[in-house]
């Protein structure tokens, strides 16, 4: 019997050209995932400084005539105003295109949630929609001595 000895030239171009399929697919899932990262972190500072200027809607009356006590009270319609306020100076709806804003503004405490689309750097095969990235952000006043 005689030994075939096969012909293995082009094995290595189909090996490099397999390894720069996958590090072209491990880059795009690493810009994709640093845009989304860094869409997030600006949408929990526009969360965190909403949720503080709401945290200014302190009732007023509360305040000058019975004392503040433990936890003072927010007065709800301000706060939503203090919230669109600092939206609107801070020019959120320019950085932030397709902002979306949900203000649940009670006596006790206001949440704040924020969401927008990102457009993806590198949109996957078949991908449809766009996601949204979205933070929520609470504040309260409590008072202590």
């Amino acid at each position: 019997m005689r030994a075939r000895t096969r012909d293995e030239s082009g094995q290595t171009a189909l090996l490099l050209v397999g390894l720069a399929v996958v590090l072209m697919l491990l880059v795009g899932v690493t810009v994709d995932a640093s845009a989304a990262y860094l869409r997030r972190q600006g949408l929990d500072n526009l969360a965190d400084g909403a949720a503080l200027a709401a945290a200014d809607g302190v009732q007023g009356a509360q305040v000058y005539e019975g004392g503040l006590g433990e936890v003072a009270l927010v007065d709800p319609e301000v706060a939503r105003a203090y919230v669109a306020d600092y939206l609107a100076r801070s020019g959120a709806a320019r950085e932030f295109p397709g902002l979306r804003v949900d203000v649940d503004a009670r006596v006790d405490r206001v949440v704040v949630r924020v969401s927008a689309p990102l457009d993806l750097p590198f949109t996957p095969p078949g991908w449809v929609g766009t996601p949204r990235i979205s933070s929520t952000a609470a504040s309260y006043v409590v008072v202590s001595d």
